[in-house]
């Protein structure tokens, strides 16, 4: 065999190889709500701590997380505060998260609040079933003494679901489907930022993104999902997918209602 005879078998090889390694290589995952193992959130306090499961990054490192949390009717933890801040959005139940000393305000499905780390606060749940999502920019989640409480400069948010602001195709250029709304939670369009997409009764359309991060949890509802990687699959409320880079997510709402989802994104994304 030539010398170029040589070179073209090895590089035809080394191309063959290369595709099939990356059409390995996923870059979405999907996470069901029904397949979710759960731990606790305070291992100390065993059957006395709130449900907790990962369902991305580890809580117990120093990594950003997004955690479904648990409580039962009528938790009410002592006063306490974080080593970090992180944000809450209610999945089911009536939850409330506030000063030690302040009235309780009821927060329902599609609630959300930030708490500050350092912040002085109790957390109590009052619905039959209590569900959270939460996310944390940077870990561990650890639970502190009152006593150690410091200022961080941050201040907590409580946004009742009532209050929330939705804005639909006629205000925004990334909603391409009527019917569709959306609210911005926190953070920015161009960096790193939170926002909540509503789905209408028969809506069944994509979510188009190219971000380097891109996750979704399902706040309310029952969404039929499907993508290359994924052949369908209906996805209840605290259900999870992502993706890396050019993707798009086939979304169905199978509901009777309108249809929550949480995005996590660190770039724009399309909702045809």
């Amino acid at each position: 065999m030539t010398n170029v005879f040589k070179k073209t078998a090895f590089t035809l090889a080394a191309t063959l190889l290369s595709t099939s390694i990356y059409a390995a290589d996923d870059v979405s995952k999907v996470v069901a709500a029904d397949d979710i193992e759960w731990g606790y959130l305070n291992p100390l306090r065993g059957v006395l701590s709130p449900g907790a499961a990962d369902l991305w990054g580890d809580r117990t490192t120093d990594t950003a997380t997004g955690m479904l949390v648990r409580f039962n009717k009528g938790f009410e933890s002592p006063p306490h505060i974080h080593n970090i801040t992180y944000r809450g959005i209610v999945i089911d139940g009536l939850m409330h998260n506030d000063d030690p000393t302040a009235e309780k305000m009821w927060m329902p499905t599609g609630s959300f609040w930030t708490q500050p780390a350092g912040e002085d606060h109790t957390t109590a749940a009052n619905g039959e079933n209590n569900l959270i999502y939460l996310e944390i920019d940077a870990g561990p989640y650890l639970v502190r003494p009152s006593e150690e409480r410091f200022d961080n400069g941050e201040r907590p948010l409580n946004l009742h679901n009532d209050n929330i602001v939705w804005l639909d195709n006629s205000d925004l250029v990334d909603i391409n489907a009527d019917g569709v709304q959306s609210t911005y939670v926190w953070g920015s369009t161009s960096d790193m930022g939170g926002s909540m997409v509503k789905l209408p009764v028969g809506y069944k359309g994509e979510f188009k993104t190219d971000a380097s991060e891109f996750r979704a949890v399902v706040i309310s509802g029952e969404v039929g999902y499907q993508s290359a990687e994924q052949e369908n699959i209906s996805l209840n409320a605290g259900s999870y997918f992502e993706s890396q880079g050019n993707f798009t997510h086939e979304i169905e709402n199978k509901s009777e209602s309108d249809v929550t989802i949480y995005i996590r994104t660190n770039a724009k994304y399309q909702v045809n």
